[in-house]
């Protein structure tokens, strides 16, 4: 099996404010539209690297600046999920897409099982062994966790127009999802939409989160909101209050 990631290129983990003293650890798995060297553009013109099919847009400034808001250690990955979608297992066809939304993925045809192989044990395995690793620490320095990873969604999807504006997610525990949803009284927030846990988005939450115990939730905001910095920042602190709420009920 051939390198992936040549010399000089980056880790899949960007791990910013480890130190933060909020019980809240973030994620964003779809932060970044940049693609390995050795993939070139995946036989993709530029234009459709900036479309939401290659990341989540203004997700990672978002959870930047709602990071530094509530003090939050936040986990990035640094490469687009037309690579490998990290949010997804191995096994998941969706992992490495041939078609993502209506778009075919040239790159990602007939990949050998070295291939494939090689954006797992690359792009994948270290992305989750370190959030793992940095949930372990956490645990052994007898630190709080809750585990929460903001999302960005297109205002329209095949054809379809959206108008939920806010989405929160869970799957199998719906604890910190079910108070927050009641936070967002003038926004169109609804509970599992517009994706769900039949979607199977929620491998990083069901991984790091239920496994553990600890409570979770996934944000999802529509990107037409989040495209300006002004948007981002608005975004943030729009969640910031909500989320610190959520957890007081609880006297934490």
């Amino acid at each position: 099996m051939g390198a992936l990631l040549l010399d000089g290129e980056e880790p899949p983990l960007n791990a910013v404010n480890e130190g933060g003293r909020s019980p809240f650890v973030l994620i964003c798995e779809h932060a970044s539209q940049v693609l390995p060297k050795k993939l070139g553009a995946l036989g993709l013109p530029e234009t459709e690297l900036q479309r939401h099919i290659a990341w989540d847009i203004g997700a990672e400034k978002v959870s930047r600046f709602l990071s530094r808001l509530i003090d939050a250690p936040l986990m990035l990955q640094r490469y687009s999920r037309l690579a490998y979608d990290c949010n997804r297992p191995p096994e998941s066809p969706d992992s490495i897409p041939e078609i993502s939304e209506l778009t075919a993925i040239p790159g990602n045809r007939k990949l050998s099982a070295d291939d494939r192989l090689a954006r797992i044990a690359e792009i994948y395995r270290p992305f989750h062994n370190g959030i793992s690793a940095f949930l372990d620490r956490r645990a052994a320095d007898g630190i709080r966790s809750i585990i929460v990873s903001i999302h960005s969604f297109t205002p329209v999807y095949k054809g379809k127009a959206r108008s939920v504006e806010l989405g929160i997610l869970h799957d199998r525990d719906g604890t910190l999802s079910s108070r927050l949803i009641k936070s967002f009284p003038n926004v169109d927030a609804r509970l599992n939409e517009p994706y769900g846990p039949k979607d199977g988005v929620l491998h990083t939450l069901n991984m790091h989160g239920f496994a553990r115990g600890l409570m979770h939730a996934m944000i999802e905001i529509r990107n037409d909101l989040i495209t300006t910095e002004r948007g981002q920042d608005e975004w943030a602190q729009r969640l910031s209050v909500p989320l610190i709420q959520a957890i007081a009920k609880q006297g934490s």
